[in-house]
C-alpha cells in the first residue's frame, strides 16, 4: 500500500509539481487549495506526510498546522512548510505551531525528496 501525502497550496502549479515529486517517491498525493480544504481532505484519512504553504486564502498554513496538531490522530505526522517566507520569526511561529521542517520556495525535487526521506520513516 503506498504512503499517502497531503499537499496544501493555493498555487495549482505548486500542488502539481510537489504531487509529481511525491509520486516518484512512491506516495499517493492528496491535495487542497487552502488550509480549510486541507482539513477537509484529512477527515477520515490516514496520511504519512503533510506539506503546506504558509500564505493562502481562507486558512493560512500556521492556522492549518495548529488545527491538524489539535487532532490526536495527526500529532505524529510530519508536516513540512513549503513557502517563500524565510524570515526567522516566521519560522519560529511555524515551529511553535507544530511544523516538522521548513523549505523555502523554489525548492528542487531532489532536496524535497531528501527532506522527506529524513522525516518520513521508510516502510
Amino acid at each position: 500500500m503506498p504512503r499517502t501525502a497531503l499537499v496544501v497550496d493555493d498555487s495549482a502549479t505548486m500542488r502539481e509539481m510537489v504531487s509529481f515529486t511525491l509520486k516518484q517517491a512512491g506516495f499517493e498525493p492528496l491535495t487542497g487549495g487552502n488550509g480549510q480544504e486541507g482539513l477537509d481532505r484529512l477527515t477520515g484519512q490516514s496520511v504519512d506526510l503533510i506539506i503546506t504553504d504558509l500564505n493562502m486564502p481562507v486558512m493560512d498554513g500556521l492556522s492549518f498546522i495548529k488545527a491538524v496538531r489539535a487532532r490526536a490522530e495527526y500529532q505524529q505526522v510530519p508536516i513540512l512548510m513549503l513557502t517563500t517566507e524565510a524570515r526567522a520569526d516566521i519560522r519560529e511561529q511555524g515551529k511553535a505551531a507544530g511544523a516538522t521542517g521548513w523549505l523555502v520556495k523554489p525548492v528542487n525535487p531532489e532536496l524535497l525528496l531528501e527532506v522527506i526521506a529524513r522525516v518520513v520513516p521508510a516502510r
